[in-house]
């Protein structure tokens, strides 16, 4: 029977009503929709997403070229807003090379918009007004990561050390490996996912902001608190929906978070990536002050149409494809 879609034919039209509906809602802002290869020659080197990846053979690449299945649009987009595209959203199939689950297919729909002259918490409020349209929700709670930490477990994670976090982390079933873990920010992470984020959004969603500065990924740090970064997270239901940035601008200090990434891929054994220069090329042109935004489109409709299983929305899952 695996010729047969893993959603229902309902199911899907339901999904093709709310893709239509968030067309509109970014029509009606004057937002332009735009598509961005989801090859690439470079790739990203957080630490904790893989890529796929394959050699493309043609005129001028006899040797072959390897190319990276994009994880997100961002890079690209970033490219476009350097070279004066304004306000842009897009509808983009990315892809990760991980697990395969409730939340998770290695190919997804994302959501990606960036908008000009926005910080991260007028960001946050769009972000808001969208999945009120879609999902039919009150205005969400807003909270800082420090806050949530401190509510739901005692601890502050801009102060404590790591052997005071490692305390904590003891107390819950994570695994041998936190005796020994020596980077803080695995620690939070395990707290995070795993003791506050199923306390957290239940009846409406949340966003959790200023993540610290560690964690800052692609974020602008703080300049009234340098400990954090101006990154927003938002949350539901127990589902991660959306991760945000009030987008760093400085090409350098980029380049030197992806070197560094690669330092650290490089000590736990993992292979390094190739830094995407033209991306810092293009910010070295300029990116305009700008905040953006990755969705998850899949897991908004499993919100949307109360289902359980992203299989449930999706047309063809991995082990359908």
């Amino acid at each position: 029977m695996n010729w047969q879609p893993n959603a229902s034919i309902e199911a899907l039209k339901k999904r093709g009503d709310i893709v239509r509906e968030i067309r509109e809602f970014f029509y009606q802002k004057n937002v332009l929709e735009v598509e961005t290869p989801a090859l690439s020659q470079a790739t990203v080197t957080d630490v904790h997403l893989h890529t796929f990846d394959t050699q493309f053979i043609g005129p001028g690449y006899a040797n072959g070229q390897r190319l990276y299945l994009q994880t997100s649009p961002e890079f690209h987009m970033k490219r476009l807003l350097c070279a004066g595209s304004g306000a842009i959203y897009q509808i983009a199939k990315s892809f990760r090379n991980e697990e395969s689950g409730r939340y998770h297919n290695p190919e997804f729909t994302m959501l990606e918009w960036y908008q000009p002259d926005y910080d991260h918490l007028q960001l946050i409020n769009e972000v808001d007004e969208l999945l009120q349209d879609v999902l039919k929700t009150d205005a969400c709670d807003i909270k800082t990561y420090q806050q949530v930490f401190v509510e739901h477990i005692g601890l502050d994670p801009l102060i404590g050390g790591i052997e005071q976090v490692r305390e904590i982390a003891l107390r819950y079933d994570f695994g041998d490996f936190v005796a020994t873990e020596t980077n803080i920010d695995t620690l939070l992470q395990c707290l995070f996912c795993f003791v506050i984020e199923p306390l957290i959004g239940l009846e409406k969603p949340i966003a959790i902001y200023n993540f610290p500065a560690s964690q800052a990924a692609l974020a602008k740090i703080d300049e009234s608190d340098n400990r954090v970064a101006q990154r927003f997270e938002f949350y539901y239901q127990g589902i991660e929906l959306a991760n945000g940035f009030h987008e760093l601008q400085d090409a350098q200090e980029q380049l030197s978070r992806f070197e560094h990434d690669n330092e650290t891929r490089k000590k736990e054994g993992l292979l390094s990536q190739p830094v995407d220069h033209n991306l810092i090329n293009a910010l070295t042109h300029g990116l305009p002050n700008c905040a953006g935004v990755a969705l998850g489109i899949d897991r908004l409709i499993m919100l949307a149409l109360n289902k359980k299983h992203i299989n449930d929305v999706l047309s063809f899952n991995v082990e359908r494809c």
